[in-house]
């Protein structure tokens, strides 16, 4: 078997930046230069757009001063335009060495854009080739709206290819600009295209606005193409361009003979800073690079990961510097709670995992997932339960809280099987709650109720406002002192819970 190579030419920099809404600073995309170059190891990158900015300037001039002192200069590229030398005046300034010249790769966009003749454009292009020779400037030509091009002027493509060939350039750079392909047309296209031109270095750019970007890669890959143009989390204007990360597990997997440099390991950190840097957030399902996509959640899929890796695929999430989770909710089951107390070094007998699963389940119909720091959380809470008989049940509340107001409880307190109710205000919907329960106490009961010393309220480190809320409240009772927890996802939730515990313990 042949195994050829294929570059991957990253053009986060330049066509990702062209997302709606996002712009990197100087920093931002030096950063990102060195981590494309040295850490994913793509082949070239595409910095930015000439005569966009000065802070476009300045940041090319960062990345290229970079890249010529660690021998990367010949990777950095930028999109020129056929302008009568402006660009090549501006790739100087810049330090940049090679240029990606768009130019018109539909009759149309030549026709109504340009209101130039074929002739007229190839001699622009000339000229400018010529022009970039002169001052040792390397050429790749874009063929803009090639796909369009293909499907409605085949005849003037390939004149235009025809003349490229006569050309001092060295790459041909075909992209999909509208993201209009199918995967058939995308294959007979490049294959027809590299059967008539073997010699000739040809590139792809899909775009993705049918979610057929990956697909087209692929296909572009099969019908033999030199190169791709891939962007971090697929970043790119209106629906993006083809993913970096998708297509090289692809291409991994399924396309044997084909070769690429890049390190898997460092998708997921350079994702994950483009992600900050732009603002532009993943998707949790996005493949490889989204959070939940190697989290199982059934726990049917944790037990069959449990014998023989049932359901494991290809995708292993080392391969991209990640960890498989299990998630914890309604559906996980036993199993997945398991996998997460290996990893907590917990152990529980199968009595205490049996309770342990069904407050998970209570709490997953509340929460769709608790993550593994509330565990210890839970089963303190379900274990401390278990010691206590339940005689004394809150059975409803309406807690009350306007802007103005003073808060208010309306409670409803069942006592080994008799109902009382009460409504009270106070400083805040726990200090109400407590009133109200004062009151009952004053009047239906003998009992007083222990004097609050402490109370304590703690989330897992790392969780968001809807994290699991362990509310941790001290009593004391003439000398005798005595703490209760509660647990739920509302913080006066799981006071009250602690607060019904204490009732049962007095």
């Amino acid at each position: 078997m042949i195994v050829r190579n294929v570059e991957i030419m990253d053009t986060t920099l330049r066509d990702g930046e062209q997302t709606s809404g996002v712009s990197f600073s100087v920093s931002e995309k030096l950063t990102i230069a060195k981590l494309l170059l040295e850490e994913l190891k793509v082949d070239r990158i595409e910095v930015a757009s000439a005569r966009v900015s000065e802070g476009e300037l300045k940041a090319v001039k960062q990345i290229t001063s970079w890249a010529l002192e660690n021998n990367h200069l010949h990777k950095i590229e930028v999109l020129t335009f056929v302008d009568g030398g402006k660009s090549i005046e501006w790739l100087l300034d810049s330090g940049a060495k090679v240029q990606n010249l768009l130019t018109k790769g539909s009759f149309n966009h030549l026709k109504y854009q340009l209101k130039k003749t074929p002739t007229e454009h190839f001699e622009d292009i000339k000229n400018t080739i010529l022009l970039a020779a002169k001052n040792n400037i390397q050429t790749n030509v874009y063929l803009e709206d090639w796909s369009n091009g293909m499907r409605n002027s085949r005849d003037y493509v390939y004149q235009f290819l025809d003349f490229l060939t006569t050309q001092s350039i060295k790459r041909v750079l075909l992209p999909d600009t509208l993201g209009i392909l199918t995967p058939t047309e995308t294959f007979d296209f490049l294959k027809e295209i590299r059967l008539k031109y073997p010699e000739l270095h040809i590139d792809f750019h899909g775009h993705n606005d049918y979610d057929l970007g990956v697909a087209n890669v692929m296909e572009a890959v099969k019908a033999g193409v030199n190169g791709l143009h891939l962007t971090v989390n697929g970043m790119g204007e209106r629906a993006g361009n083809a993913p970096m990360a998708s297509v090289l597990a692809v291409i991994k997997d399924f396309l044997v003979d084909v070769n690429i440099t890049t390190n898997e390991k460092s998708l997921h950190k350079i994702s994950k800073l483009v992600e900050t840097f732009s603002g532009f957030r993943i998707p949790v399902n996005k493949p490889i690079v989204g959070a939940n996509v190697f989290t199982q959640t059934a726990g049917i899929h944790a037990d069959g990961d449990n014998k023989n890796n049932l359901y494991f695929n290809d995708l292993l999430p080392e391969r991209f510097g990640r960890k498989r989770k299990y998630a914890l909710g309604k559906t996980s089951g036993k199993a997945n709670i398991q996998k997460n107390l290996q990893d907590l070094g917990i152990r529980l007998n199968d009595d205490e995992l049996k309770k342990v699963t069904q407050r998970i389940i209570e709490l997953g119909d509340k929460k769709e997932v608790v993550s593994q720091e509330d565990l210890p959380y839970i089963i303190s809470d379900v274990l401390d339960s278990d010691t206590i008989e339940k005689r004394v049940i809150v059975e409803n509340y309406v807690l009350g809280h306007a802007k103005g107001m003073k808060p208010s409880t309306t409670l409803k307190l069942k006592v080994e099987g008799i109902s009382y109710e009460a409504h009270a205000q106070g400083d805040g919907q726990f200090d109400a709650f407590m009133n109200a329960l004062r009151k009952l106490y004053k009047t239906h009961s003998k009992r007083e109720i222990p004097s609050l010393i402490d109370y304590a309220v703690r989330i897992p480190p790392g969780s968001h406002s809807d994290a699991l809320c362990e509310t941790i409240i001290t009593w004391k009772k003439e000398k005798h002192e005595f703490t209760t927890r509660g647990l739920d996802s509302d913080q006066t939730v799981s006071a009250i819970k602690a607060t019904e515990k204490m009732l049962n313990i007095i």
